[in-house]
C-alpha cells in the first residue's frame, strides 16, 4: 500500500513545531472529534504528516512522520479516543500560509480549507507535493 499523507493542526502557543523538534517525538493527544480520531486510526507508520500552526501564524511549518500507530489516548478520562506518535522529519524551507493555500489551484480545495475546524485530515499526494513545492522543500 502506498504511503498516505496527512495534516495536523496545532496552536503554536500550545505546542509549536519547535517543541516537537526539541522533543524528538510526541504522542498526538487530546483529539476529541470523531472524524479526526478516525483519521488518527487510519495512519500507518512512515506516513508523512504536515504540521500546521493554527490560530496564530496559520501556516504549514514542517513535515513529521507517524512513528507509532493508533493506541488509546492516555489523556482521555472517558470515551474511546486514540493517539499516534509523531516525530519531526524537517522544517519547511519557507512556511506556506493559509492565504497561499486558499489561492493556489492545487491546494484551494484541500480539507484544511473546506473543513477548517478539523484538526487531523488526509491529504492527497498532489497536495502534499504542491505544498512542498511552494515551500521550496524537497
Amino acid at each position: 500500500m502506498a504511503q498516505r499523507c496527512w495534516l495536523v493542526k496545532q496552536e503554536p502557543e500550545a505546542y509549536p513545531w519547535s517543541q516537537l523538534v526539541a522533543d524528538g517525538r510526541t504522542a498526538w493527544t487530546g483529539v476529541r472529534n470523531f472524524q479526526a480520531r478516525n483519521h488518527l486510526r487510519s495512519m500507518k507508520t512512515g506516513d508523512a504528516v504536515l504540521y500546521y500552526h493554527s490560530v496564530t501564524g496559520k501556516q504549514v511549518v514542517g513535515i513529521a512522520e507517524v512513528v507509532r500507530e493508533a493506541y488509546p489516548d492516555p489523556t482521555a478520562t472517558e470515551g474511546d479516543w486514540s493517539v499516534v506518535d509523531l516525530a519531526p522529519r524537517k522544517a519547511l524551507v519557507r512556511p506556506v500560509d493559509l492565504a497561499t493555500l486558499k489561492a493556489d489551484p492545487v491546494t484551494r480545495d484541500m480539507p484544511l480549507i473546506r473543513q477548517s475546524r478539523l484538526s487531523v485530515m488526509p491529504l492527497e499526494a498532489a497536495v502534499l507535493d504542491r505544498i512542498l513545492e511552494l515551500s521550496g522543500t524537497r
